[in-house]
């Protein structure tokens, strides 16, 4: 996989707000927003798209989504709702070849997106 702006973030050669991290996944803040509240939840390790997870990589995926839920509810917009939304590839939106999770709250989002 080809260097990306997250693996500069991973290794803080680029600032970032974060917002969370544990061994393997980083969060920070989106600083192009889409909403009120915009985090990436990032893994760590370098996976390109949601097609290039394998079965090893099943648990690192819920961890990611666990990790998304848990801070929704620690910053108290979990019950009034919030998206979460992978890309994958140019068609569907995807511009950073890392997979990454956003989290998106703190308005009432619409479908489709906007």
């Amino acid at each position: 996989m080809s260097e990306t702006i997250f693996s500069k973030i991973i290794r803080r050669e680029i600032p970032a707000e974060i917002v969370y991290e544990d061994d393997d996944i980083l969060a920070f803040r989106d600083i192009n927003g889409q909403a009120p509240t915009h985090v990436l939840f990032i893994p760590k390790r370098p996976i390109a798209t949601l097609n290039d997870l394998g079965d090893d990589d099943a648990n690192l995926v819920g961890r990611l989504v666990l990790a998304a839920t848990r801070y929704a509810k620690a910053q108290g917009f979990a019950e009034d709702g919030y998206r979460c939304v992978i890309n994958c590839n140019r068609d569907g939106g995807q511009s950073v070849y890392h997979i990454h999770l956003h989290v998106l709250a703190g308005r009432q989002l619409s479908w489709p997106p906007g």
